[in-house]
This record gives structure tokens, sequence and C-alpha cells, in this order.
């Protein structure tokens, strides 16, 4: 197959792990493109990164236009990349922005769109994506049978392997269309920091939920989560009670995670959080009431009280790691 485009998620002057995951499973497929958008004086160093992980040439798009609006301008690039290099598809994270880019970007070539793959692997018509729906309940594998491919891929649906390529670097001066400048941007508000792993992209997730008991409660999954490196999420219960902010919320109506790592603290495991968590590589659960239905889904599970269960966690993995 020939060129696989892969829009690349930076932020801070950095690469995001997602993107690298991306180019990771575009080496299945073919060859792995990397295209950079609006990273201003970090762009020669996000492309250098993008070589590493398997890129023989790294498209590299900067304007005004990619910070002042949203999703059109980014639309507008991928589609003229696309229009220029006749790939043999196109990869995006599977993340709100990313989700609407590939949506428009399909629309606009008149191709078909798969999102939130878990797994993307060659075929004989194309590439097969294969899904996780109805709550994760069955995996599904889908081809695009018109146009060039676009999938978008969960966060921690594969490694990043790195595998040094070329890198090099082609400069894109973007035609952008009327519509792009349909959503200015007016202002941005920094989010809070935690410290921790962005919650998406984490490959240890340390949730809680009712069996906390209170906000105060969330302090002992707090101090695992630290202990493990992890990021911390909750239960539609915990966040619907004022717990803990609903940007941390794991469910079909929150944030959907596949970690490497999920463990789950107080939690019963009803369907709309099972949706959210159950493509997790390893599924811990710690909770005292053993007809628990999140039982039913672990890889290993716990009966018992989660506040004296943690901290013994906790201490035992600070003392590994000491």
């Amino acid at each position: 197959m020939g060129e696989i485009l892969v829009l690349v998620d930076h932020a801070g002057g950095r690469i995001r792990k997602p993107a690298l995951e991306l180019l990771t499973l575009a080496r299945r497929l073919g060859t792995p493109a990397a295209v950079v958008l609006g990273a201003g004086e970090s762009a020669a160093a996000i492309a250098a990164t993008a070589g590493e992980y398997g890129a023989a040439k790294v498209y590299v798009a900067d304007a005004s236009e990619f910070a002042d609006y949203l999703v059109v301008p980014k639309v507008d690039a991928l589609a003229q990349i696309a229009q220029a290099a006749s790939p043999a598809a196109v990869l995006v994270t599977s993340t709100g922005e990313g989700k609407e880019v590939a949506a428009r970007l399909a629309l606009r070539m008149g191709s078909g769109l798969i999102t939130d793959a878990v797994d993307v692997a060659p075929g004989d018509a194309g590439p097969v994506a294969a899904q996780s729906v109805f709550a994760a309940s069955y995996t599904v594998t889908s081809t695009v049978t018109r146009g060039i491919p676009v999938i978008t891929v969960k966060p921690n649906a594969t490694g990043s392997e790195a595998a040094p390529a070329a890198g090099q670097v082609e400069q894109v001066t973007v035609a952008f269309s009327e519509a792009a400048a349909g959503t200015r941007v007016v202002s941005r508000t920094p989010r809070a920091s935690s410290g921790r792993p962005e919650l998406t992209d984490a490959e240890i997730v340390v949730s809680g939920g009712r069996g906390v008991a209170g906000p105060g409660g969330f302090s002992v999954v707090e101090e695992l989560a630290d202990a493990l490196d992890a990021a911390v999420g909750a239960s539609r219960a915990a966040v619907d009670a004022g717990w803990y902010p609903h940007t941390n919320q794991v469910g079909q109506t929150g944030k959907q995670v596949s970690p490497q790592l999920y463990i789950a603290n107080g939690i019963s495991g009803a369907i709309q959080h099972r949706a959210g968590m159950q493509t997790s590589k390893t599924i811990v659960a710690v909770n005292k009431d053993p007809e628990a239905p999140i039982f039913d889904l672990v890889d290993y599970g716990l009966v018992g009280d989660l506040f004296e269960v943690l901290p013994q966690l906790t201490a035992e993995v600070k003392a590994r790691k000491a």
C-alpha cells in the first residue's frame, strides 16, 4: 500500500503519545506520513520525533488560522494534502476534535469513515478496522468501500514503538476555504494541571465510584494513582454527587478510556460505566459486594473495603519502587 497519512496531535510543543501509536499502526498498512499543523517553532522537533517513530515524510503547515479558528482549517489542510498525495488511508486520534475533523474530511472527499477503532490491520480490500460496539459487548470489523478510508483510533489501542525513518519534511502552504473562518476562537482558559496524565491518554487509570462515600474518599484513590503515575477517573454516580469533577467521568456519557491497566474502586459496574472502560487491557476491581456486576468483567477482583485495601496497595507499590 501507499502512504498512510497520520494527523499528529501535539500540545505544548511536543508530540502527544496517541500520535506515536498511530504512526506505529500506520506501519502495518503502508508507509507512514505525518501531518503536523499549526506547531509553529516546535514543528521541527515534532517532525523529528515523528521520523523516529516511522514517518518517512512529514507534511508541515503553519498558519494563524490553525489557532484562530476551529476545526475547518485542519480539514482544509488534510484535504489538500490527501488530494496531492493520494494516500491509502488517513488515521486520526479519536478525540472530540479528531472525530469532527475526520468526519468533515471524509464528507469532503466522498470517502467512508470509521470511528473509535481499537485496532487496524491490512486487508485485501484496504485497511480493516476493529471496533468495540454495544457497550464493548462485541467486536466488529469494518472496511471502507468507497474513497480513501478515514479512520479514527482510540488512544492506547496499541503501544508505540520507535522505528527510525527518513522523516523528510515537506512544507505545505494551505489554501483555506471561506468556511475556515466560520468559527473564531475568542479566548482560551488553561486547564488547571493536576500533575497527572491526561485521562484518555493514560496507560494506567485508577477510578472511584459510589463506594468512596464522599469527596474525601477520593484521597485514597488519588494516592494510589500517584504511586502508579496514573490518571484518576470517576463513575457517573460519583461526579453527579459532586464528589469529583465531571471532566474525570469515565463512561458512556463521559470519557472512554482504554488503558493497559484499569483499577475500579467502589464501582458497581453498571453498563453506563462499563461502556467507557471495557476495552482496557487488564481490569482490576475492589468492591465490598461480592455480587457486584463489575466482577463479571474483571481480570482480577478483590472483595474488600477499599479504604483498607488501597492504602496497603499504595504502600506496596511505593516499597517496590523505592
